[in-house]
């Protein structure tokens, strides 16, 4: 069935199928393009990958440590937060190769050999207090003939399941740092009270050590007395030494005297023992003779009585008789006095002993004179090897008396001096103690919580909440939706006319004209915005009142690029369409990224298809004004060029539009 419009280039009919082509060309290449681009990280399972894993683990206190294993642990198990992964698949080199030859691998994540040297190098540096840090790298490789968002989607997985793991590494190095920061605020408190201790103590020396001068000088004086003392000790022992050489001379002359007087006694004994005799013979004629005495007593007396008897021949007779009788009386006394001293057992024995005793004193006698000659040689030993020593060491002695009083005077001078400088250090100590108590409340103290905590996010300082679900974020499907509608109106003008070819001979006013060709393209452009709408609500669910804003300016958006793609054809001709199809790209290229360069997005902020972009990211009042606008102007547009063609020249009346 035809349809009462005219075709553009073409005097074939319209039919109902042509406007349906048209109707529904923004919508399929909406669809498909949708479908193909919108939240593709649903349908990461679709693209399959291999890991080749060249990694050596290292050896880190004692714990083997794969970090190579675990990133394509991590790269296999994937996100919390995406509902699908890549399908990865362990590989080596050789089979890598081959599967990112022939299309059976999309990407291809290589683990080099040093990945685990490398990427714990950092934290050994710090440990260790030096060495050289080294930032590991994963190659990530895709096929030559590769599709163009491939690349973007392998190495964004990648490189996120790099930074996790760098940032795991960077939690652990800086939880060791943050403890670190805590111990060393414990030692240098330590040291403090260390250095605080050692203050007191300097303090203390430094008062001992000024106590030391006055010690040091009496302890000079003393020594200079030891010295003078030790110098008279040392000529009293030189004085010793002499008198005890004229002691040993004396002595070997005693000794001498006493060897020759034990000889002599020793000869004494034989006359003794004769001498005994004759003292035993004398014991025995004293008794005979005190016997006879006795009785010569008894006759005396008895003559002298009888001479004494008067008549007294003579007085002088008597007299002399009786001096006679007591003569004899007296010797008979005498005489038995010494027998009886002779005779007594201590006289006898003593007097029978003194041989003996004579010989036991000459062997004792002769004991003596040796003992006497070895006295005299000890004596001589003694002078020489221990007194004259003695005296040379009270000479030494008196020499280091002196050097110790002169050590004594340095001693106190010096001690003065490090009295000062105890003094010094002391303040200086006190000075470190509290500099070092500033510093130890100055480090920062962590508990195990607060350090891992703390340390994930310095590991991580910045997060964002941005939604990671889709690949081109959440004005594709605007971008989308504008750019199909504006193709949707230049296809509505490539089989539409823009004003009738009857212009120049109707009736009717040029407006008329231009809105009797506008309305069939006005509406199909409202059709097609209604279309991609519900095909958008498909895809992107949303509420009622988004998806309501959405479809009103998706509709008034193919409304207005209907009066704009007409204006075009309208006044350029054929041109107009080559203008039509660059604003399309112009909008695509300014609509996907903001890195276009300045001069292409002043371009493209002017178009029509900017406002719509606009107000189908979010509704909005300027954005429908300016779709208004562009739809009006574009309307006077095509109302001047209709008037200009309606005074044309017959020949061009008769070409086509």
């Amino acid at each position: 069935m035809t349809l009462p419009l005219e075709r553009a280039r073409s005097r074939k009919p319209i039919t109902w199928l042509t406007i349906l082509g048209v109707l529904l060309l923004p919508a399929a290449v909406g669809g498909i393009l949708m479908a193909a681009l919108y939240n593709p990280t649903e349908r990461l399972d679709a693209m399959t990958a291999a890991i080749v894993n060249l990694d050596e683990p290292v050896t880190i206190d004692g714990q083997v440590t794969p970090l190579g294993r675990q990133l394509a642990s991590g790269l296999v198990e994937g996100s919390d937060e995406l509902d699908s992964n890549l399908t990865w698949v362990i590989s080596n080199e050789d089979d890598a190769a081959d599967g990112l030859a022939d299309g059976t691998y999309q990407a291809v994540i290589t683990i080099p050999e040093d990945f685990s040297a490398a990427a714990t190098s950092g934290g050994q540096a710090v440990a260790e207090g030096g060495g050289e840090a080294e930032q590991a790298t994963i190659q990530v490789t895709t096929p030559d003939d590769g599709l163009v968002a491939d690349d973007l989607i392998t190495n964004q997985i990648a490189t996120v399941a790099a930074s996790t793991l760098g940032t795991m590494l960077s939690e652990a190095t800086t939880e060791n740092i943050l403890v670190g920061f805590t111990t060393i605020g414990d030692q240098i408190g330590e040291a403090a009270s260390g250095a605080l201790e050692l203050a007191s103590g300097a303090r203390d020396a430094a008062t001992g050590a000024a106590a030391i001068p006055e010690g040091a000088t009496q302890l000079a004086s003393g020594a200079g007395e030891l010295s003078s003392g030790a110098s008279t000790l040392a000529n009293g022992l030189g004085t010793i030494s002499a008198t005890t050489r004229e002691a040993a001379t004396g002595a070997a002359q005693i000794g001498s005297g006493l060897t020759a007087g034990a000889g002599q006694l020793q000869g004494s004994v034989g006359p003794t023992q004769q001498l005994v005799g004759g003292i035993q013979t004398a014991s025995g004629s004293a008794q005979t003779a005190a016997a006879q005495s006795l009785d010569l007593t008894q006759q005396l007396r008895a003559a002298a009585a009888a001479a004494c008897l008067p008549p007294v021949t003579s007085q002088d007779q008597c007299d002399q008789l009786t001096a006679f009788a007591t003569q004899a009386g007296a010797v008979a006394e005498s005489a038995g006095t010494a027998s009886g001293i002779l005779n007594a057992p201590e006289v006898s024995g003593g007097i029978a002993a003194l041989p003996g005793t004579l010989s036991t004193l000459a062997s004792s006698m002769g004991q003596a004179g040796a003992g006497a000659s070895q006295l005299a040689g000890g004596l001589n030993q003694l002078a020489s090897q221990g007194i004259d020593q003695s005296a040379n060491g009270a000479r030494a002695l008196a020499s280091g008396a002196t050097q110790l009083s002169d050590g004594a005077t340095a001693l106190a001078e010096g001690s003065g001096e490090l009295a000062t400088g105890l003094d010094t250090l002391a303040t200086g100590t006190g000075d470190l103690a509290g500099g070092l108590r500033t510093a130890a409340d100055s480090l920062p103290s962590f508990s195990d919580e607060e350090s891992t905590s703390l340390a994930s996010v310095i590991a991580d300082p910045v997060s964002t909440d941005a939604a990671t679900g889709t690949l081109f974020g959440p004005t594709a499907i605007p971008l989308l939706t504008a750019v199909v509608l504006w193709f949707g109106g230049l296809a509505s003008f490539l089989v539409l006319r823009a004003h009738t070819a009857r212009t120049l001979t109707s009736r009717r006013s040029s407006v008329a004209l231009a809105l009797r060709a506008f309305w069939p393209a006005a509406a199909i452009g409202a059709a097609q915005g209604l279309l991609v709408s519900l095909i958008v609500q498909t895809v992107a669910s949303y509420d009622a009142a988004q998806w309501w804003a959405f479809a009103g300016t998706a509709v008034l958006a193919g409304i207005a690029f209907a009066a704009v793609n007409q204006a075009l054809v309208a006044v350029c001709g054929g041109v107009g369409r080559w203008i039509a199809a660059l604003i399309g790209v112009v909008g695509v290229a300014t609509g996907l990224i903001s890195t276009v360069p300045d001069w292409l997005a002043s371009l493209g902020a002017a178009l029509p298809t900017a406002p719509a972009f606009t107000g189908l990211i979010d509704a909005s009042g300027p954005a429908v004004a300016a779709l208004v606008v562009w739809g009006v102007l574009s309307l006077v547009a095509t109302t001047l060029a209709v008037a200009l063609r309606r005074t044309t020249t017959a020949a061009a009346a008769l070409a086509p539009a």
